[in-house]
């Protein structure tokens, strides 16, 4: 049974504005939480530590993290010295959480540290109510891992970030370019601006109507209007993330594991939505400004086969910046890091041996 640290500290107390927002039919709380991402978890061989990293209002980001454990070298079998690898640092996607990163953590940490956290508004971290202005809402995320940044006390790091992970991951770098030793955008939402027609004939009728429907609605509301048919309905609407799972897990952790993740009050997912417009186009596009980003800080994009999210951001970006590189899994779709770890996890360690090879070579 592997030793595994214990949380450093508590929680902070759900504020009664936000207890107030979840139904009380649904059968999810910040406990059940807790026990599906220590059942998520548990199938995680190396040691590591969990906290919730305390930053200003009170509010907190619940963080995993892996210290680095290099193998020391024989006094028989001599080996050079391998060069420091800047930490990596893993942001989810809408609707997710640090256990998503199950099947990659192991493999990621093996060769340096790794910290992966749930973003503010999102899984264990805290749930503050956030701006109703995009860009507000946008600084307020940006501000959260900033402060995050420094209580860690990494002076600079890796951004791996997946859907709106890689969207702040991105947003994140424009602003703060000197912590950033490395980008990988996986699967990032956000990028293009939306067609000049919205209402484009490509966008079937019925998916138009939902969308005109559902438009005051936060994204995942339905799950908790359902109430105590939640579960069920996770496992039966995303009954592909049992198969994605499947080498770790046979029964529905993983569903369970989504379900109490945003079952509870929304938070972070109510800023994503005031940062889209209708069909989750981003009211701020990032392929607008990611351009601006330091020539020095290199940018990679990893991308599934079988996504609905093509490479053409990607290919956009490195139009105008022919060092930006592209890469393709084959057979993954858009949680291509769940569809294809192994694939993935050899991807992002090719990419990291890269980073500390250069970052090796800018020594004096």
């Amino acid at each position: 049974m592997r030793r595994m640290a214990e949380e450093l500290q508590s929680a902070p107390e759900q504020s009664s504005w936000m207890s107030s927002w979840i139904p009380s039919w649904c059968p999810t709380s910040p406990t059940q939480l807790k026990d599906a991402e220590e059942k998520m978890l548990k199938s995680v061989r190396r040691p590591f530590s969990r906290q919730h990293v305390h930053i200003s209002n009170n509010n907190s980001l619940w963080t995993v993290a892996f210290s680095t454990h290099l193998q020391p070298s024989s006094p028989s079998c001599p080996q050079p010295p391998v060069p420091p690898r800047p930490p990596l640092v893993l942001l989810h996607g809408i609707g997710g959480g640090v256990a998503l990163w199950a099947q990659n953590l192991d493999s990621l940490s093996s060769e340096g540290p790794v910290y992966a956290l749930d973003l503010l508004g999102f899984g264990r971290s805290s749930r503050p109510q956030f701006s109703a202005d995009p860009e507000g809402a946008e600084e307020q995320f940006l501000a959260a891992l900033e402060e995050w940044r420094e209580k860690v006390g990494l002076e600079e790091m890796v951004l791996l970030g997946h859907n709106l992970g890689g969207y702040l991951s991105a947003a994140y770098t424009l602003k703060h370019p000197h912590r950033v030793k490395s980008l990988l955008l996986v699967e990032p939402w956000g990028f293009p601006a939306r067609p000049d027609n919205p209402n484009h004939t490509s966008i079937p009728v019925w998916i138009r109507a939902i969308g005109a429907v559902m438009s005051p609605f936060n994204p995942l509301a339905g799950l908790r209007l359902a109430g105590p048919l939640g579960p069920m309905l996770v496992q039966t609407i995303r009954s592909d993330f049992k198969q994605k799972y499947l080498s770790v897990f046979d029964d529905n952790t993983v569903s369970d594991y989504i379900y109490h993740l945003n079952a509870q009050t929304p938070s972070g997912e109510t800023a994503f939505k005031n940062m889209t417009i209708p069909y989750g186009w981003a009211r701020r596009p990032m392929l607008e400004r990611i351009g601006q980003i330091q020539a020095g800080i290199p940018i990679s994009f990893i991308y599934g086969s079988r996504s609905s999210i093509d490479s053409n951001s990607g290919c956009a970006l490195k139009t105008t910046r022919p060092d930006v590189e592209i890469t393709v899994i084959r057979g993954a779709g858009h949680y291509v890091f769940a569809d294809q770890p192994d694939d993935f996890n050899q991807a992002v360690l090719r990419i990291l041996a890269r980073t500390a090879r250069r970052s090796e070579d800018e020594e004096p």
